[in-house]
């Protein structure tokens, strides 16, 4: 995995550069414990802090080839470097390490920026090459591993995360409003924009060559789907394509256990991560070691159906019991690794299970993330394809009745009369071929949460529109694809590398030197679905009725018939107990919001009150509040403390890196 820092045109001297690299990579040693390195060449500086899990003796970083004119800082792994090692053995190169990490080298010598095409993995890396005095920075396709940049005083400047960049003299913090505008309704930042004015991050499946004095970010890959109607090439009759997603689920699979150290699984309970689970007895010897999430409510909790997985695929397996009351303790630690405020709190137990993983011994963990996304899991897709249905006779009574069917897993919501169910997923209803059409119900709810923001706030923002922002985004060829493909793409370009994999992703495994690896995220196999006709994927409503079919032989029928139930945390009652710590209420008061100016102080006022009398907190207060919460701990975290006017409260959360704090 590691961690990556670097600049290209900031003219220092060979110390005073390499001071700052040190500062750089100081506050990202969380991502790479195991060794720092650095490599300085005029104006350009290369850092890097390793994570040991490829030959673990002679993988040091920053590595270059023979004859030392081309450099490389990489974070992450590259799945295919055997098959890839290979073959440039054969064509004549020399290996002086076993690593991924030279594979990039010698590849970019035959191949220079398109060697990004032939790697299959989740990977940022910086490339420095001295004979054309370029730099290059790489993302992998589906925005895994994170790669941020900015510019100052003429040079570009990047890192693995924002904390980083804050470290080089002149650069500092300033929260941006339209990312704010965007994270209360998308949920997360759009790439390029971060949560900071003036920072930036590198877009999934993107390249940005530095050379000449220029800056040229260009992509290399981009999912895409075929026009409706046409004819889709899919494998044949659906037993032939059932076999074929699998196959490659498997080897998918197959080459992410590829390390020089254990490899665990997360096992929620679910037929996704069951799936990997499953498929990797298929390609090791002995008991996997897995490791699941549980809750004192059982509306939340997955704990029976992670003891019958546990039993079926017979693992090792280790569960965390996760309190109502950890929530609010460990979210400091939440914001202060994912440089976003979040809307949500179930970064909060995943940040506890990469601890419990840590204390075990183990640095890598397969999960099943992606596959909601690829193979269309998610009710959301449902919601879009009843709301579809009910567009072509809006005024029927007897269609929007279907809206039933979705969501069994939020009583809340079912318990709703119906015309507040109509009122909800009406919006939109009358252009049914908007490109947005799919998420607009739930992007239109959480927008309402923008109540909360000051007039200064909202001054700033006059003449933007998210939403318009969203959609001028988009491919154009886009309005070709079924409705289907359109909503798939929105999940994957947007909520699963700006929210899933980042904030319950990566930012908070790596907070305790965990890589997770993601089968379902492989490229092929989102090339593979996006092939297939949309009914194998969503069947009436049946969600990812090809991958339930595909795994029918491995895994029990209560698995692959189970509705899917999405992962979920105590909400914002974990914030407002008796024994909520004391930045809870310092960060909520009149005074700490009127001090940061982001939001009205008597609306907030009013949510707070309300959320701690009221016995039951809508989703969207809940999500209003801690939004606020987060976005006041980020200004404090980031903003405030570099400009000296932290708070005394917060002189606790001095440095919340768990390395750094002896966790």
């Amino acid at each position: 995995m590691c961690g990556v820092a670097g600049f290209h045109g900031l003219v220092q001297s060979d110390a005073e550069a390499r001071s700052i690299l040190d500062r750089m990579l100081s506050v990202i040693r969380h991502r790479g414990p195991d060794g720092v390195g650095m490599f300085v060449d005029q104006d350009v500086g290369l850092g890097h802090v390793r994570l040991s899990i490829i030959d673990l003796e002679r993988g040091h970083q920053p590595m270059t080839n023979e004859d030392g004119t081309v450099w490389v800082t990489f974070s992450g792994e590259i799945f295919n470097y055997p098959e890839l090692r290979e073959g440039l053995i054969q064509r004549g190169h020399t290996f002086r390490t076993a690593t991924d990490t030279e594979v990039i080298l010698h590849l970019y010598e035959e191949r220079g920026p398109a060697c990004v095409e032939a790697f299959n993995g989740d990977f940022a890396f910086a490339l420095w090459d001295q004979r054309h005095r370029r730099l290059m920075l790489a993302r992998d396709r589906m925005g895994v591993r994170p790669l941020y940049y900015t510019r100052h005083g003429g040079a570009l400047l990047f890192a693995s995360e924002i904390k980083a960049l804050l470290q080089v003299p002149g650069i500092s913090a300033e929260i941006d409003p339209i990312a704010l505008d965007q994270i209360f309704t998308f949920w997360c930042p759009v790439a390029p924009r971060t949560a900071f004015r003036g920072i930036h991050e590198l877009p999934p499946g993107h390249l940005l060559i530095a050379e000449r004095e220029r800056l040229l970010t260009r992509p290399y890959w981009r999912l895409e789907f075929p026009d409706r109607g046409e004819p889709l090439g899919f494998p044949g009759d659906e037993e032939t394509a059932a076999a074929e997603l699998r196959a490659l689920l498997l080897d998918a699979t197959r080459i992410r256990l590829r390390a020089d150290v254990a490899v665990g699984a997360y096992l929620s309970g679910g037929i996704d991560s069951s799936a990997v689970v499953a498929l990797t007895r298929h390609c090791t010897a002995g008991r996997l070691r897995t490791f699941s999430i549980g809750f004192d409510d059982p509306e939340l909790d997955e704990s029976m159906h992670q003891e019958t997985m546990v039993k079926t695929l017979d693992t090792e397996h280790e569960a965390v019991r996760f309190q109502d009351s950890d929530i609010a303790g460990a979210f400091p630690q939440v914001i202060y690794h994912a440089e976003r405020p979040v809307l949500r709190s179930a970064p909060a137990p995943l940040l506890h299970l990469a601890r419990k993983v840590e204390q075990c011994g183990y640095r890598v963990v397969l999960t099943g993330e992606g596959a909601d996304e690829a193979l269309a899991g998610y009710g959301i897709f449902k919601e879009a394809k009843v709301r579809q249905y009910w567009a072509r006779e809006p005024a029927s009574s007897r269609r929007p009745r279907l809206l039933r069917r979705l969501y069994s897993y939020l009583p809340d919501l079912q318990a709703q009369p119906q015309p507040y169910l109509e009122a909800f997923f009406r919006v939109g209803l009358e252009q049914p071929e908007d490109l947005l059409f799919s998420h607009l119900p739930r992007w239109v709810m959480t927008s309402r949460i923008k109540r909360f923001f000051s007039e200064d706030l909202r001054r700033s923002l006059a003449g933007y529109d998210v939403l318009e922002d969203a959609r001028a985004g988009l491919p154009p060829e886009m309005v070709r694809w079924h409705p289907l493909s359109r909503a798939q793409y929105l999940e994957t370009t947007i909520l699963l590398p700006g929210y899933i994999l980042s904030s319950q992703g990566d930012r908070v495994a790596m907070a305790h030197a965990v890589e997770g690896r993601f089968p379902f995220l492989d490229h092929r196999l989102f090339e593979f679905s996006a092939r297939l006709p949309p009914r194998l994927k969503l069947k009436v409503l049946t969600e990812k009725y090809l991958f339930r079919r595909s795994m029918r032989f491995e895994l029990p029928p209560a698995i692959t018939s189970r509705p899917k139930q999405p992962y979920r945390a105590p909400d914002c009652r974990s914030f407002l107990g008796s024994a909520r710590p004391d930045y809870v209420d310092a960060l909520l008061s009149r005074e700490a919001i009127s001090q940061s100016g982001y939001f009205d102080p008597d609306a907030v006022e009013k949510l707070t009150r309300k959320c701690r009398v009221q016995p039951a907190i809508t989703n969207r207060d809940s999500m209003a509040l801690i939004g606020i919460l987060s976005v006041q701990l980020l200004d404090h975290l980031y903003v405030r403390r570099a400009g000296g006017r932290q708070q005394p409260f917060l002189s606790t959360f001095r440095d919340l890196s768990p390395r750094h704090r002896g966790d």
